[in-house]
């Protein structure tokens, strides 16, 4: 009987640490997506209206960006020579369901550089059509060459502040993939 009993508690023993390893597997799961969550913020503005507000946010200062979009900034790097710094923000999710997965900002210690700041965009489709019918002059400034599908076919115009450009990846070339702010240097 011995000898029964103790395979039985072995396998009793067994089944309750494999329990609760797939329970803890489990709740590991869900705290990373709370983490996730947590990262991502939800704003009330559009995409359109992001895009006007970040353009009066110029010189850009992470404090300014992070104030906006209610994001916090992460510093990436900095430029080999130590003047510029380069950061990343969590998802913003805007209002009418595009997502801006990163903000990528760099901006500069010591100097009148106004900065410059790259919105990634994920969720629906803006087409070409839609950024023309808030910015009517866009130019094709850049094409792909051929290399990667990661390339873009960039549109750009030109505004009091600077240049603002929307780039479509040969990835999904009917859907815009980001936005960029480049400001005009202060003279």
């Amino acid at each position: 009987m011995t000898n029964r009993s103790r395979p039985r508690s072995s396998l009793r023993r067994l089944i309750s640490i494999l329990g609760l390893a797939i329970w803890l597997a489990g709740c590991g799961q869900a705290d990373k997506q709370k983490i996730q969550d947590s990262h991502m913020t939800r704003s009330k503005m559009t995409l359109w209206q992001a895009i006007d507000a970040l353009a009066q946010q110029v010189p850009f200062t992470k404090a300014k960006i992070e104030n906006l979009l209610s994001t916090q900034f992460v510093e990436t790097g900095s430029s080999p020579n130590g003047i510029s710094q380069y950061f990343e923000s969590h998802s913003v999710t805007l209002s009418d369901g595009v997502v801006i997965e990163t903000v990528d900002l760099r901006t500069q210690h010591q100097s009148s550089h106004p900065g410059f700041m790259v919105l990634k965009l994920s969720g629906p489709c803006i087409s070409l059509d839609m950024a023309r019918a808030h910015y009517n002059n866009l130019e094709v400034t850049d094409v792909p060459r051929g290399r990667s599908l990661e390339e873009s076919t960039t549109h750009s115009t030109t505004l009091p502040w600077g240049r603002l450009s929307f780039s479509f990846k040969e990835r999904n070339p009917g859907c815009l993939a980001s936005v960029t702010f480049k400001p005009k240097q202060e003279e």
